[in-house]
């Protein structure tokens, strides 16, 4: 029999108007080398606003992880929610698979809209890119937050057993999830307090809306997080840092903020939020808004507040 509703779709949908009531549009950016970069951007841009990049981690599209923000945010900056590469409507004909190269393509497409300045907030995967955006566009970007993101790892780190996998292709099974129990432990890995009851039907379909496309090259961009990494190799970025981080992520451990906290040195402040996992945006919804808001010097209205998966402007 015929599949005739997914839940998944369904809640794409509803984001998709979510983003457009919140004020911005669909944009799609051909950087002219193979290159494309979806993004959501303000649907009319105020100068007198500053600008905020909002960079998605792996696992979804850039509106199921920011849902819960565009619209308080976008009362104070223009707001800019791009797909990365081989994520949403974004796509590369190019090999290049390194965070590097996810970095330039959002630079150019930022470059292409007319920014010149912004803020960078980038959660997991995304906090890679932020961090790469920052140390090669110094003079584009003024503040970063990184959260969640193991920057400071290194290729030794898997085998000396940092993490709870003993390999990259054991991680990959779970960050890039095909069947429902992989997902589910995917979900006790990445949340402090994981449902304890989703139906397969319900996981399934989120695997073939979400997960299925673009699968091989999702592979490789998480190879190449890893190979030869390097403490050493990673630049200092001077710009002011939030490094925000779950007290129990299970996906990069909180040692990991620490030494990114070490490696910074005075330009970088760390926050870890008690009885939070990996997915401190789904979690910790108003206490991530929160302290955006104060390290960003966004002023106290509008107050945001939780309500279930929403945030709400009050």
């Amino acid at each position: 029999m015929a599949k005739c509703f997914s839940f998944t779709a369904s809640r794409d949908s509803c984001y998709r108007c979510s983003f457009s009531t919140s004020g911005l549009k669909s944009t799609t950016t051909d950087l002219g080398d193979g290159t494309i970069i979806h993004c959501w951007t303000p649907k009319i841009h105020k100068p007198h606003k500053p600008t905020l990049v909002l960079i998605h981690g792996i696992g979804a599209n850039a509106m199921w992880q920011w849902n819960d923000f565009v619209s308080p945010l976008s009362s104070k900056f223009n707001v800019y929610v791009p797909d990365l590469l081989f994520f949403g409507d974004s796509y590369t004909t190019r090999p290049e698979r390194s965070e590097s190269f996810q970095a330039q393509s959002v630079m150019r497409a930022m470059e292409a809209m007319g920014v010149g300045k912004m803020h960078v907030v980038g959660l997991s995967y995304g906090g890679f890119v932020a961090y790469s955006m920052a140390a090669q566009f110094p003079e584009a970007v003024e503040r970063v937050v990184i959260g969640c993101a193991g920057v400071c790892m290194e290729e030794k780190d898997m085998e000396q057993g940092l993490f709870i996998v003993k390999t990259i292709d054991e991680a990959i099974e779970i960050l890039l999830a095909q069947t429902p129990e992989k997902l589910r432990e995917l979900m006790r890995l990445s949340f402090y307090k994981p449902a304890k009851i989703v139906p397969s039907c319900f996981l399934s379909d989120f695997i073939d809306v979400m997960c299925t496309e673009n699968f091989q090259e999702r592979k490789e961009l998480i190879h190449a997080l890893l190979k030869d990494r390097k403490l050493s190799d990673l630049p200092k970025i001077t710009q002011p840092t939030l490094i925000i981080w779950g007290e129990n992520d299970q996906v990069f451990p909180l040692e990991l903020a620490h030494r990114l906290s070490r490696h910074l040195e005075q330009n970088a402040q760390l926050v870890v939020l008690k009885k939070a996992g990996h997915a401190i945006n789904m979690e910790k919804t108003k206490e991530l808004y929160s302290n955006l808001k104060s390290f960003l010097n966004v002023p106290a209205n509008p107050k945001v507040e939780s309500n279930g998966n929403n945030c709400k402007v009050d």
